[in-house]
């Protein structure tokens, strides 16, 4: 695909997912009793004023990405009926709510793919990719088995393939498939040194999917959702104890996500198990992690972030003392800035060391 149209689909996507991550601050602060004083499509400076809603000014803005909104009082308790004046309570829920809308989004999103091509079969292990001169295309493997047992011991989730592999690596492998129903078998030797990206049989492996029942579907998208969740929350441990390695645990910023959503795309024209489905699986799956990713970074109790406004209500919430609203935006305001030059880095590092799909 064009490169252009790519970096365009990239910006629309992601000005999507921002815009509702601001809407959901919007229809938050309405609800709680807080007038918005400004929703704006883009990022300023402002080009004109299309309209009103609810007291609220509807604008188009010169850097056509994303959305902002603009609480009456943000910044300003002495502004009354303003945010910043507000209960606590009720600035919690304006922050709380960008974030859950991101996951919203997200959960849809993987509700779609799971109604539409089936909910994933993470005990079975499929094979979607066999490069070329590699062991598995000498040994005749091909796109569509379903690996069964290795070395006549059986075999369902793809962790359990990969560790039977490695453990084989470099001495005769039997690997035993599911072909459109008939049992096949192979010998081959994984390699000990693979070329990168392509593992020592040389296979790439999913899980087939199941179709399944809407309610199966949504069980499903929630349980992604949280298995996102989790390894998000237990990845500085991992980092620290080196079961991850940090090469692979890294941030990606604008590019990396260029980078990845470009992959996800090509996967989706050139894979022909793909090709044949209604639906782009890697695309729409990327653009629903996208989204719980952007939930997820929102809620890190960061100043500027919205788990940083989340941490400011705390001490009123639970003990009454309010941290005054003048140190909250300084803090904030520094906060910005350190994310800006974190942004740059990560820019740097997806240029230095592009992102590559396993």
């Amino acid at each position: 695909m064009d490169v252009f149209l790519l970096i365009l689909q990239v910006v629309v996507v992601l000005g999507v997912l921002i815009f509702f991550h601001e809407f959901g601050h919007f229809l938050a602060s309405l609800a709680v009793g807080i007038p918005v004083d400004e929703f704006g499509f883009g990022f300023p400076p402002r080009l004109f004023k299309i309209g009103e809603w609810k007291g609220t000014e509807i604008t188009i803005n010169l850097i056509p990405f994303g959305a902002f909104v603009r609480p009456h009082g943000e910044e300003d308790d002495d502004v009354d009926g303003g945010m910043a004046s507000a209960p606590a309570w009720k600035r919690f829920v304006i922050a709380l709510a960008g974030p859950a809308m991101n996951f919203l989004i997200g959960i849809i999103l993987l509700i779609v793919l799971y109604v539409g091509l089936g909910v994933p079969a993470s005990d079975q292990a499929l094979i979607n990719d066999v490069a070329a001169n590699s062991p598995a295309m000498a040994a005749g493997l091909q796109i569509g088995d379903l690996i069964t047992s290795i070395n006549d011991e059986p075999v369902g989730t793809i962790n359990e393939v990969s560790a039977a592999t490695l453990e084989n690596a470099g001495t005769e492998m039997i690997i035993t498939v599911d072909r459109d129903g008939t049992p096949l078998t192979f010998a081959l030797i994984p390699r000990v040194n693979p070329p990168e990206g392509e593992g020592s049989m040389g296979v790439g492996l999913t899980n087939p999917r199941k179709p399944a029942p809407f309610f199966d579907a949504v069980g499903a998208a929630f349980t992604s959702t949280g298995y996102v969740v989790k390894e998000t929350l237990l990845l500085p441990g991992r980092l620290i104890t080196g079961a991850v390695d940090a090469a692979s645990a890294r941030p990606i910023g604008y590019k990396g996500i260029y980078d990845v959503y470009s992959q996800a795309v090509t996967m989706d024209e050139e894979n022909p198990m793909i090709t044949a489905q209604p639906l782009p699986i890697y695309t729409l799956s990327f653009i629903a992690n996208i989204s719980l990713a952007l939930g997820i970074t929102n809620l890190l109790p960061i100043p500027a972030l919205d788990g940083g406004r989340i941490l400011f209500t705390l001490p009123e919430l639970l003990f009454k003392k309010r941290i005054p609203q003048e140190w909250e935006n300084r803090v904030n305001t520094a906060s910005f800035f350190l994310l800006l030059l974190l942004m740059v880095f990560i820019t740097i590092l997806d240029f230095t060391n592009p992102v590559v799909l396993p």
